[in-house]
């Protein structure tokens, strides 16, 4: 989880306004695309749009971005596979050095040719503190990168950071471009130009973001011409949609989702993630930065039942950034649901119950509100059903909705129902989550967590390529977040997808928090093969 994937999908994104968006999800585009358009066209609906369209500002950081392309990228997989580099990277005996070796004949969509220099150009900027990209902390292994001719980049490293090669699937700016303007509000923020499979039309911002293919394309023409992604926050808006043909596919909650089950035209596909949900415990507030509080939570939370009756099924419970199927699990530390064990870790630290049945201790009442994205219909479930458990145990929890720029002022003190999760590497998403350092910087740490065992493992983790010696920091990271829960983790998503049938059988990948824009069965629609 970075700085910015914790709150919305897409790389850096953001919501917008709940009235431009209602005006929008109610109309569809009108460039006559959807089921009912041409057959090499396809219109999908989308739930978040980014902040800015420019790599340098952390679009597209982990793949996928359509306009541009990383040195390498992700199959269905999810293993790495050269693009802008003609075959994976070298590395040196000591994980310090990677080598890449360029892919000759690329040229950017405006007809410029992609070199080494572009890449250089594209890392040292992110590395510029003056660059506003709030995922700078991923590469901090990177000690400085060289271009060695037109066609050949080496990365040197301050240490042996072993998932450095994931970090290159990272889009590559043009700096014949992006250079010659400002980083942070030039146009190439709203106008880029890449070497992907698809060219940016038009961006009309809270509505929808329109491509055409790139007939020049390395790695062959897309057969589908022209792709739209409708920004519909609502989600019974964007399944209504859906249902009238005014979209080709669509990012559904389990509960839209079951209602095209017996839909004959329509495909759901599920696509397995790392997507977690949340509860941030902030340790500015009173009542959440209590050690004795957060543990309570940690075991008065019943799981299972968020899993049962709002995803349908579709995910499993979530005890920590990893999935209990991922092997960078840490067997025996799930927590059952355990009221009764909750009471007694409240009762113990002094946290009585009052007439009304709400704790207190010191006059501190435990109450505190909890915040979730307004037309986020899984996120307010599990708010709610947070709540809910909460006070059995005598914890009040007031739930309330907003967007971002009212939640965001308020995380400090105010609990938020956050997403976040990386399948890439454990490091891309506990690093963020919970170094002490990043506490308070955007979307990082929002909890603001401070534990040095923690901070240690942290750093042990990151700075070797050892597989075993990650594995056991990991371990020790996932310890004590049982004995010191940072955030309540609820449940882990399965993501689902509804998609015109003519469309043929289309894939999925195992996907990060980021849904819906870079991800889903769209992740390469630049291959799919459309039906006459």
């Amino acid at each position: 989880m970075t700085a910015r994937s914790i709150r919305t999908a897409g790389g850096a994104l953001t919501a917008v306004t709940a009235l431009a968006l209602a005006a929008s999800a109610c109309s569809a585009p009108s460039d006559g695309s959807g089921r009912n358009g041409a057959q090499d066209s396809a219109v999908v609906g989308i739930a978040y749009e980014p902040d800015s369209l420019s790599p340098l500002l952390g679009y597209g950081k982990d793949g996928n971005s359509k306009i541009f392309d990383g040195l390498l990228t992700h199959d269905a997989d999810m293993q790495l596979k050269p693009a802008l580099a003609a075959e994976l990277p070298k590395v040196s005996d000591d994980g310090k050095t990677y080598t890449y070796q360029l892919r000759k004949g690329v040229k950017f969509s405006d007809g410029k040719p992609f070199t080494a220099k572009d890449v250089v150009f594209t890392y040292e900027t992110i590395l510029d503190k003056k660059t506003n990209n709030a995922s700078r902390t991923e590469l901090d292994a990177l000690k400085s990168v060289e271009a060695k001719g037109e066609d050949q980049v080496v990365f040197h490293l301050k240490y042996p950071y072993a998932p450095f090669a994931e970090r290159t699937v990272l889009p590559i700016a043009p700096e014949h471009v992006a250079g010659k303007q400002d980083v942070n509000s030039g146009p190439f923020t709203t106008k880029p130009i890449g070497t992907g499979p698809y060219e940016l039309v038009k961006w009309s911002k809270g509505e929808k973001l329109t491509f055409k293919a790139n007939p020049d394309y390395w790695g062959g023409a897309p057969k589908i011409k022209k792709f739209t992604m409708a920004v519909i926050k609502d989600d019974d808006v964007r399944a209504t949609r859906l249902r009238s043909g005014d979209l080709d596919g669509a990012i559904l909650p389990p509960n839209l989702a079951k209602g095209f089950k017996d839909d004959q035209d329509k495909t759901t596909y599920t696509a397995k993630s790392f997507d977690y949900r949340l509860v941030t415990l902030p340790s500015h507030n009173k009542v959440t930065g209590d050690t004795a509080v957060r543990r309570a939570l940690d075991v008065a939370v019943d799981r299972k039942a968020m899993v049962d009756s709002i995803l349908y099924g579709a995910g499993k419970e979530a005890y920590g950034p990893v999935p209990t199927d991922s092997e960078w699990f840490t067997e025996g530390t799930e927590r059952e649901h355990d009221l009764k064990k909750a009471e007694q870790i409240l009762d113990d630290a002094g946290w009585k119950k009052g007439e009304d049945g709400i704790r207190e201790k010191d006059g501190v009442r435990a109450s505190f509100p909890l915040w979730y994205l307004s037309g986020d219909k899984l996120r307010q479930d599990h708010a709610l059903a947070y709540a809910s458990d909460a006070k059995k145990a005598g914890i009040e929890v007031k739930v309330q909705a907003g967007t971002w720029e009212v939640i965001e002022p308020r995380m400090k003190t105010d609990a938020v129902l956050a997403g976040g999760g990386s399948p890439a590497d454990p490091d891309f998403d506990q690093y963020p989550l919970l170094a002490s350092k990043l506490a308070g910087d955007g979307f990082n740490n929002m909890a603001w967590y401070d534990n040095p065992t923690v901070d240690k493992a942290l750093e042990d983790a990151r700075k070797t390529d050892d597989k075993g010696k990650r594995k056991a920091a990991y371990d020790t990271i996932q310890r004590e977040l049982v004995k010191n829960p940072a955030y309540t983790f609820l449940t882990h998503i399965d993501h689902l997808y509804v998609v015109d049938k003519r469309f043929g059988d289309l894939t999925t990948q195992v996907e990060p928090h980021d849904h819906g824009l870079a991800s889903g069965p769209w992740w390469n629609v630049e291959d799919w093969q459309p039906t006459k």
